[in-house]
């Protein structure tokens, strides 16, 4: 009677231990995501979706802040002492992120398919005096889309080459009475001026910094600033560019308001999407133009990277994520708001169905993306260079004294 009585103790004990422990040991990451431009946020949680289908023992928590917000809630979580194992970063942060310690340095994770498939340029998104600070994710770049209906109408034959030719394009439409404004730009005070600057910037030739000091007050950058001054003075330009974000620029060029718009590579399909589209079949793209004499075309390096914050409690499973996000296949499979990083993507049917034109404009503007400074104050540089623009544009300084104070508040 007592051996059966222990019998069943015993029994009632395992099976009570049986049942306390988990079926496996959970891991969760803490994911910090941007809710604009390249993937939507539904892709982002379908890409998730997946991975933890794959590896159940992982589960990630994401949040989604605007571009504006990613920098900021990236710095102040690390200086609270944690908050993010994996975190979006711009191509411009790097130098600022390795200086502070924010991304763990990837270098000695990369495989030699790594090394190998992904194309150059995209590498240089997370790089930075020799190392890698994570994998590059979104390729981007700015490229100039165009509403073909308008320009067939004022008998242009075909878009713009230079940047002066986009003016007298867009000063006929005006004239013609087509559109009062036909050309839209993202110049509020934010980073989006800064990439509508850098690819002005890239076709005339100019330099940012030289020896570590801002150079970009004279030759080429003043040249930048000037023809953003003089496009938006002449009438041609919508007067609200100065306060539109990307998003503003899509909705505008999307409602027919623009023949012509300067942006990333998610608003092609979003523009052709007859659900949300006035423009849907109408659209064209091309690359951002040259000038004449110096380019050919112009393009800014929009790219952005993941990377494991140096706070992670598990960087083997945050990079195993960041491995998986930006694998061939992930990106291959979601290729319709922004192009993959992998050079065999871009022979792939499943990948260029539907969007030739834009592979088209991609495989040359995508070679000649233009980087901004790379330096760990990008952000006063950044900042002071938003402030000049924006002056400049509502005529409160003139271009060359708005790009010599910023110069002199930058930082460098």
């Amino acid at each position: 009677m007592l051996k059966s009585i222990n019998t069943a103790l015993l029994g009632a004990t395992l099976l009570l231990g049986i049942q306390a422990m988990p079926a496996y040991a959970e891991t969760t990451l803490n994911a910090l995501f941007m809710a604009q431009a390249a993937y939507s946020e539904a892709d982002v949680r379908a890409m998730t979706d997946a991975f933890t289908k794959a590896n159940p023992d992982v589960k990630v928590n994401l949040e989604f802040v605007p571009y504006e917000g990613l920098h900021d809630k990236t710095v102040l979580a690390q200086g609270s002492g944690g908050g993010y194992d994996v975190v979006l970063f711009d191509v411009i942060w790097p130098a600022e992120y390795a200086a502070n310690k924010v991304l763990v340095d990837v270098t000695d994770r990369i495989t030699p398919e790594m090394k190998d498939g992904i194309l150059p340029g995209a590498w240089t998104t997370v790089e930075y005096e020799g190392k890698r600070y994570g994998m590059p994710w979104i390729l981007d770049t700015k490229y100039l889309f165009y509403n073909k209906e308008i320009l067939e109408k004022a008998g242009i034959s075909e878009p713009p080459k230079t940047w002066a030719e986009l003016q007298d394009q867009a000063k006929l439409i005006k004239e013609k009475g087509l559109l009062e404004n036909p050309i839209a730009w993202s110049w509020a005070q934010a980073e989006a001026a800064i990439c509508d600057y850098t690819t002005l910037v890239s076709a005339y030739g100019g330099k940012f910094l030289e020896d570590g000091k801002p150079a970009f007050q004279t030759d080429g950058g003043l040249d930048a600033l000037n023809y953003m001054v003089d496009s938006y003075k002449s009438g041609v330009s919508n007067p609200n560019s100065k306060e539109f974000l990307e998003e503003d620029v899509r909705r505008v060029f999307q409602n027919g308001e623009a023949a012509f718009a300067l942006n990333w590579t998610y608003m092609y399909n979003l523009a052709n999407d007859e659900k949300e589209s006035k423009v849907a079949g109408k659209v064209g793209v091309v690359p951002a133009p040259g000038v004449e004499g110096k380019s050919e075309v112009s393009a800014v390096n929009g790219s952005m990277g993941l990377g494991v914050t140096t706070t992670s409690k598990h960087p083997d499973e945050a990079w195993k994520y960041i491995a998986f996000m930006t694998s061939q296949e992930t990106q291959n499979a979601y290729a319709k708001l922004s192009l993959p990083i992998w050079a065999a993507s871009y022979e792939d049917p499943d990948v260029t169905k539907d969007q030739e034109e834009l592979i088209k404009a991609a495989k040359v503007a995508l070679a000649a993306m233009y980087p901004r400074p790379t330096t760990p104050k990008y952000q006063e540089l950044s900042a002071a260079l938003q402030q000049g623009i924006q002056e400049a544009l509502l005529d409160q300084s003139s271009p060359e004294d708005a790009l010599k104070a910023a110069a002199e508040n930058s930082g460098l």
